[in-house]
């Protein structure tokens, strides 16, 4: 009973030392993962309505995006720079490791909460008005666990 004991200790512990896939973001914050392509037209209209968002809750939105082209390094932070991108793009897509689905279009939006579990998922563009209303939704409880 004793050794039962200490593996279940063992295992919460391994469990909550897990980094999160999202780096940042705080228990009680409300992650927002964005997909988005270079070739993408509608991903590059949403943009500013992104940055805006990401600035108006600062501290208490965390906004991520993925490049769904996998675009890394310099080449990335390029794609970034001309396309106005303020917010920070993952190195590697969240999705797979939290058993999300691959997007089926672009662009595509995630609310989520730090361990990924919960999920509001908005496809198409986005608006400012369609974020703070998909924002609203998520805090209210709306999201699949």
């Amino acid at each position: 009973m004793r050794a039962g004991f200490f593996l279940a200790i063992a295992l919460a512990l391994a469990a909550c030392s897990r980094p999160s896939p999202f780096p940042g973001a705080a228990e009680g914050q409300v992650v927002v993962v964005n997909y988005w392509a270079e070739w993408c037209e509608p991903c590059r209209e949403e943009i500013p309505a992104l940055n805006a968002f990401a600035r108006r809750h600062a501290g208490e939105v965390v906004l991520y995006g993925v490049n769904f082209d996998g675009a890394q390094g310099e080449a990335l932070a390029r794609l970034e720079r001309q396309l106005g991108i303020e917010f920070p793009t993952l190195a590697e897509d969240p999705g797979p490791r939290l058993g999300w689905p691959v997007p089926r279009g672009l662009p595509h939006t995630r609310f989520t909460d730090p361990s990924g579990r919960r999920l509001l998922e908005l496809a198409g563009a986005q608006t400012e008005a369609s974020l703070e209303a998909a924002l609203a939704r998520f805090r209210a409880g709306e999201g699949a666990p």
